[in-house]
């Protein structure tokens, strides 16, 4: 399959995973009789299949567990007769697993699993770190769930083990747990019942934290029922989090599902799950604690055959990509044969993947109904519905590209029995007690009754509980649990209401509105990514989406770009501004890049989407925004990069506030007539590509238009007041928690002054000799920091010129990594911080100074620096290593990576994007395919580019290009004269070099750090990057460096 990297971590993955495996396998087969020859023993594998077990390896294997859980889903809750579609939730200890299920097997072949790309099969699933054992925590304001974990062993503070307080704490307090129930396997001697009094020990110091956080701002305290039932809350929205995820950021309705929960912990929040997802109906299987290891009974035998097709798929193609079917079908059947199967037992799925020409997303699709793939219409059927529904658009006049051809073999080793039928029963259901259990009407008489003893007719009306030996089901007031036929437990909600909870600040629901807002914002981002046509956008990520308030107050920025931070706030407020509340339209859209109107540099473009909830509404009730770098939008080079620009209007194509959509009508003549203008610009050049400008400008629309549709069922859920009332009040948490994080911060690097102000200075030069100087100020007492540029150089004729929205986002950027642990990233985390930088400097310029590498280049020094200030990190690479190439009729860019500085405790990444970018890298497969212009000789890091040090920093990156054709190629770099310094006693990293081999007479040119230049074929870049300075003074001995970043914040 088409790219390298994911092929690379793969293979990677299987030579680390599959000794483990086999060796465990081995062991496993010990323990029987002759090491089980002649038994057939299968393993469940990633994507819901069964493989013989000399065909078991680690990459296949990896979701093996939460796999099992599907198929049982498949099994047991999915109607082949109504065919509704069930959503899968399967909650452990440690996290949870979530998945959708409508007759077939959702598969992904590029997945990503604990940091790891995986290019397998395997079945979609998402995992969410919120289980049984997810800790509680109470900071900043907001109660937080997870991700950490009590794991098994010490376990939440009920096992006994001096363990911290978990998610089953919170179900133990509030009676939905019974100790009674429960083995005693628990405490030091492992024979101790469930510690009830322990966990509401635990719960009472939390809640007295609670209550005098509260205090201050003048409410009422809670008990501890309230506190431990408003964790359970919030650890229930973030477990709906990747829910929406696979059904609303696809084109599913939620609501419209059937949720199947299993799992040790699943059936007890049930209920709030569906609720809180619009569902109505809950089915619980009579196996579900071991539901997954049910699935591995009843899964098939899979063989897949898959081999890469790369054409246009067309009608005249497809007799030629039927033949690779058949011949993938022919191999699958071998195979099967050879474990034991006849054809009759075997059935085969076709499967492509398919995506328009130009873009570098495909969907894997299979033939709609019982259509068997063997006709070309099969397959432009499914695709399109598939594009349509996920995009909301399709693209009749682009060509169809068939990527890879896929067959899916598969066969039953044997079915299973019928399962019995219970006859109905009339009696009512026998009782076990009555327990006190707390819902959200308070303490409420709560019925339990045993699994084992219900039947076929029984009716159980909430609250109450059923308990099994493998799980607890927890049926909630207004909920009514139906026996059926086959003995499992079917929950119907009352119809759903609107939650009633009123303006005035609730920490318990200002925890829930800021997983709902940031689940908008990414959810956007997934929009936008998937709809997106360029490389730019949808491979390197280089794009932001966020959600804000009515007056354009940042209150949501899904964590995307680091330079986008707070600077798309400015954005929003310049165009209320200048276009004023009272003139927006429903239906608007508006497009800006200028940096006098928030912008970063001129390719970031940003859609502004105002969204009127009401009908009664005369100006916005919120703003929605993203922004996407464009690869090439005209301008003095290709890619829109140039690294000699002195002028705004040389770096391309500008918009202050032009109104792309106009009430639900796209501007397209007068787009396409602004993206020409740039040629009138002495040596400019119009917008290179001005089809994929428009492409992924459609795509920026839709991802607000998604946002819209999220935040009107947002509102219809708790009504408009209310979520207004709350994006405020999460602002003003953020700035509580960001002045409370400034002063630990202040103690930590001052511990030995008692003055009321910390200042501390630090200043680093450009290449070209101009200085960053910062005083900072901090005041210990109030939180607020002031950071002074006073002494910084005046602005400069080229284009490393910094606007001030890139400015705003480096100094968010520095203050998030500082404080070490997750900060909303709001309007009010900006308001403790005051920013002073004089107008005419290189940080502060005009409106008409070349401002493209001040984005780039400039906010990595701005980086270092601060960092600097508080003594934290040794310089980084201090540059992103811009390289943009092409003609007159496209332009590629790419930034690329280098090393991290090392600093107290830790050693520096290398390799690496750092501070303000984390973009990816184009995979060498997908760029020599779009871009027939370059070969890819090198990539490998640069060793011993790292300074020395007790802590040392990361290594650079070696990337070779080779130029087939005659292209204009630029450079934009940094740190090419002074080094990334080191701090303490580390010694700097070496400097970046820009070699060109020439092919005419094999010379080798420093090209220096800033050029644009013609290439010729057979002429090859050597782009060597910085390396990131030492931390401490090398010692004789060295000490084993952290896993983690050392912080200054206080826990």
């Amino acid at each position: 399959m088409v790219k390298a990297v994911p092929r690379g971590f793969t293979t990677c993955s299987d030579a680390y995973l599959t000794p483990i495996i086999h060796n465990y396998i081995k062991g496993f087969r010990s323990g029987f009789v002759n090491n089980l020859e002649g038994i057939e023993v299968e393993f469940m594998q990633s994507d819901g299949g069964l493989c013989p077990i000399e065909s078991f390896i680690g990459s296949r294997a990896i979701l093996s567990g939460p796999a099992g859980g599907v198929v049982g889903v498949s099994f047991t809750a999915y109607d082949q007769e109504n065919k509704e579609p069930v959503i899968g939730f399967d909650m452990g200890g440690t996290s949870t697993d979530v998945s959708r299920y409508d007759g077939r097997f959702v598969h992904v072949v590029d997945s990503i699993t604990a940091g790891i790309a995986i290019q397998a099969p395997q079945l979609e699933i998402k995992t969410v770190a919120a289980g049984g054992g997810s800790r509680l925590f109470f900071r900043d304001g907001l109660f937080i769930v997870g991700p950490e974990s009590a794991g098994s062993n010490p376990g939440p503070v009920c096992y006994g083990k001096g363990g911290p307080l978990a998610v089953t704490d919170a179900n133990v307090v509030l009676g939905r747990v019974l100790p009674e129930f429960f083995p005693k396997i628990f405490g030091p001697d492992e024979q101790q019942p469930l510690d009830k009094n322990a966990s509401l020990k635990a719960f009472e110091a939390l809640n007295e934290e609670v209550n005098a956080h509260i205090s201050v701002q003048g409410r009422p305290p809670i008990s501890v029922q309230e506190c431990a039932f408003g964790f359970i809350r919030v650890a229930n929205e973030s477990m709906c989090r990747p829910i929406r995820t696979l059904t609303e950021a696809k084109g599913f309705d939620t609501s419209r599902h059937i949720l199947s929960c299993f799992g040790g912990a699943g059936g007890q929040h049930a209920c709030a799950i569906a609720r809180a997802l619009g569902m109505s109906r809950v089915k619980i299987h009579k196996h579900a604690g071991v539901l997954s290891a049910y699935g591995l009974v009843l899964a098939d035998v899979v063989n897949e055959q898959q081999e890469s097709w790369i054409h246009k798929f067309n009608a005249e193609n497809f007799p030629l990509l039927n033949e690779r079917f058949e011949c993938l079908e022919a191999a699958s059947l071998n195979e099967l044969i050879s474990q034991g199967f006849n054809s009759e037992q075997c059935k085969f799925e076709r499967i492509l993947n398919m995506g328009y020409e130009y873009s570098s997303y495909s969907l894997m699709c299979q033939p709609i109904g019982n259509a068997r793939g063997d006709d070309y219409s099969h397959f432009i059927e499914a695709f399109e519905e598939k594009f349509t529904r996920e995009f909301g658009f399709k693209m009749p006049k682009r060509a169809i590209i068939a990527h890879d051809v896929r067959v899916r073999g598969i066969a039953k080793r044997f079915l299973l029995p019928s399962e019995y039928l219970q006859e109905r029963t009339n009696t009512p259901p026998p009782l076990k007690l009555v327990t006190k259990c707390y819902f959200e009407e308070g303490e409420l008489d709560t019925n339990v009754y045993d699994l084992k003893e219900l039947h076929f007719g029984h009716l159980i009306s909430g609250p109450a509980i059923i308990v099994d030996a493998n799980c607890t089901i927890l049926v909630e007031p207004n909920c009514r649990a139906e026996i059926t036929p086959h003995g499992n437990v079917l929950i119907q909600l009352s119809s759903v209401s609107k939650d009633t909870i009123g303006t005035e600040l609730d920490p318990i629901q200002l925890s829930i509105f800021s997983h709902r807002f940031m689940s908008i914002a990414e959810q956007m981002g997934t929009a936008l990514q998937r709809s997106a046509f360029s490389v730019n956008i949808k491979d390197r990520l280089d794009f932001s989406c966020a959600l804000f308030c009515h007056n354009g107050g940042l209150v949501a920025n899904a964590p995307h770009i680091p330079v986008h931070l707070g600077g798309m706030q400015a954005a929003v407020r310049f165009q209320i501004k200048h276009v004023g509340d009272e003139n927006f339209k429903r239906g608007d859209v508006y497009l800006s890049n200028h940096p006098k109107a928030g912008g970063s540099h001129l390719p970031d473009l940003t859609v502004i989407t105002p969204v009127f909830i009401s009908d009664d509404s005369k100006t916005p009730d919120f703003f929605l925004a993203n922004r996407g770098h464009h690869s090439d939008i005209g301008g003095l080079c290709p890619g829109s990069m140039p690294p000699h620009s002195t002028h705004l209007e040389q770096e391309g194509v500008v918009f202050i506030s032009f109104k792309l959509v106009s009430e639900g009508h796209l501007n397209e003549k007068e787009l396409k007539d602004i993206l020409n203008a740039p040629c009138n610009i002495p040596g400019c050049s119009s917008a290179r590509n001005i089809a994929d400008n428009l492409a992924d400008l459609n795509a920026q629309i839709a991802a607000n238009h998604k946002g819209i549709l999220l935040l009107k069922e947002l509102v219809s859920s708790y009504s408009l007041p209310v979520v207004r009332s709350y994006m405020l009040h999460i602002q003003q948490n953020a700035e509580l928690a960001v002045r409370q994080l400034i002063r630990n911060v202040a103690d930590s690097i001052g511990i030995n002054s008692e003055n009321k102000i910390l200042r501390k200075v630090a200043e680093d030069k450009m290449d070209d000799g101009t200085p960053i100087k910062l005083t900072l100020e901090i005041n210990k007492e109030t939180g607020d920091v002031l950071f002074d540029f006073t002494g910084t150089g005046l602005q400069v004729h080229n284009s490393c010129n910094t606007p001030p929205a890139v400015l705003m986002a480096s100094v968010i950027y520095c203050l998030r990594c500082l404080v070490g642990r997750d900060i909303p990233l709001n309007q009010g985390c900006l308001a403790p911080v005051k920013i002073r930088v004089p107008y005419g400097t290189i940080l502060n310029p005009s409106d008409e100074a070349a401002v493209v590498g001040g984005n780039v280049l400039t906010s990595q020094r701005l980086c270092d620096v601060i960092l600097h200030a508080f003594d934290a990190v040794a310089a980084s690479q201090g540059c992103m290593n811009n390289l943009t190439f092409g003609d007159d009729s496209y332009g590629y860019y790419e930034t690329i990576g280098g090393g991290a500085g090392a600093g107290n405790g830790f050693h520096g990444r290398s390799g690496v994007h750092s501070h303000m970018t984390n973009t990816r890298i184009t995979d060498v497969e997908v760029l020599e395919r779009h871009y027939p212009a370059v070969i890819a000789r090198k990539f490998l890091l640069r060793k011993g580019s790292g300074g020395a040090g007790r802590w040392h920093g990361g290594d650079g990156i070696c990337r070779y290009l080779q130029f087939c054709k005659n292209v204009r190629l630029s450079l934009l770099t940094e740190r090419r004269v002074f080094a990334p310094y080191g701090l303490n006693g580390g010694r700097p990293g070496k400097i970046g070099r820009n070699i060109l081999l020439r092919a005419s007479d094999g010379v080798r040119d420093n090209l220096g750090a800033k050029i644009s230049l013609n290439v010729n074929p057979g002429d090859i870049l050597e782009l060597q990057t910085p390396g990131g300075g030492g931390y401490g003074r090398r010692r004789f001995w060295m000490e084993l460096p952290s896993n983690n970043l050392h912080y200054f914040g206080r826990s």
